[in-house]
């Protein structure tokens, strides 16, 4: 291949999932539909939310935040994978290829981040229930939602200004359905040291601290909770946990494997069809989960519904 700078680089060529032209019908039918149920799902969330006055607490102020997050996050990759399949292409602009990387930084931390937050809202709940109002008052929720997106916002461009230096070969071929930083650092024709050491800083940084967070958190529920006398009183406290700590298995669950199938199998289709479940089934499955597993959120859309 003819190797060439960044400005000589159109576009990239995406691989997707599956090179088979009989499977492509499938592929589209499937990925749409996934995609419209997670977008209305969300919405549905976000409107039940907005619209019931019970629901205007700190937790579903969260879970809006986060339903709003997972529909621009299935909303980075999935459209374009969508226009390739129907017009049996396989470009993406160089423009357009950061342009995703830099919103999959974003929105993926932001998933990482309000899973923390959220579980700091559940902490404050369990173990100080009567300061609980006057500790997550409404300026705060809002000012951790927008340190988030500040935070992530920096991030984001940092790994964009460094992936801007690098050189490319023309016609430079991703085995992915989507450009992820990690994949585009793998096939890029330059030393990629610098941004190898800020992905694993920033991966560090956005992935274990939320997560050390998140674990604290609830090993110190765990603790209050069993100093309660009433079996009752732990079941009603721990039952307000069930579908955070159900996204929080699914998401960090999803990403493990991820990792894992990279590690045990050398093969990009693998790790692509492995990527779908956080990327597409993870936000498609949270609002089922907060909407099936919680008695506030059912009642609230049996309300809107009806």
């Amino acid at each position: 291949m003819e190797a060439g700078n960044h400005t000589g680089v159109s576009l990239f060529l995406l691989l997707g999932l599956s090179e088979d032209p009989e499977l492509q019908p499938f592929l589209f039918g499937l990925f749409l539909s996934m995609y419209l149920v997670t977008v209305l799902g969300n919405l549905l969330i976000i409107l039940t939310v907005s619209s019931d006055s019970h629901l205007h607490t700190p937790m579903y102020f969260f879970i809006a935040n986060l339903s709003f997050v997972d529909i621009c996050f299935v909303s980075t990759t999935v459209p374009k994978m969508l226009m390739n399949i129907q017009a049996q292409s396989k470009d993406i602009s160089y423009v357009g290829c950061l342009t995703q990387v830099y919103f999959f930084v974003v929105f993926a931390g932001m998933d990482n981040f309000l899973l923390a937050v959220m579980a700091y809202d559940r902490f404050v709940a369990i173990c100080h229930p009567l300061h609980y109002m006057v500790i997550m008052n409404a300026r705060l929720c809002v000012l951790l939602v927008l340190m988030c997106w500040f935070v992530l916002f920096w991030v984001a461009l940092v790994h964009l200004l460094l992936l801007m230096q690098l050189t490319f070969c023309i016609g430079t071929e991703i085995p992915h359905f989507s450009c992820e930083l990690d994949q585009i650092l793998k096939v890029a024709c330059s030393d990629t040291l610098i941004n190898d050491i800020c992905l694993y800083v920033a991966t560090g940084l956005l992935c274990m601290l939320p997560l050390t967070g998140i674990v604290f958190s609830y090993s110190q529920i765990v603790s209050t909770l069993m100093k309660m006398a009433s079996t009752e009183g732990k079941y009603k406290a721990f039952s307000t946990c069930g579908s955070h700590l159900s996204v929080v298995s699914l998401f960090y669950g999803t990403i493990l494997g991820v990792h894992l199938t990279s590690t045990v199998t050398h093969s990009p289709q693998r790790r692509s069809i492995a990527s779908v479940m956080y990327t597409v089934v993870t936000p498609m499955l949270n609002p089922f989960i907060y909407s099936l597993r919680n008695k506030d959120v059912k009642g609230a859309l049996g309300r809107l519904l009806s």
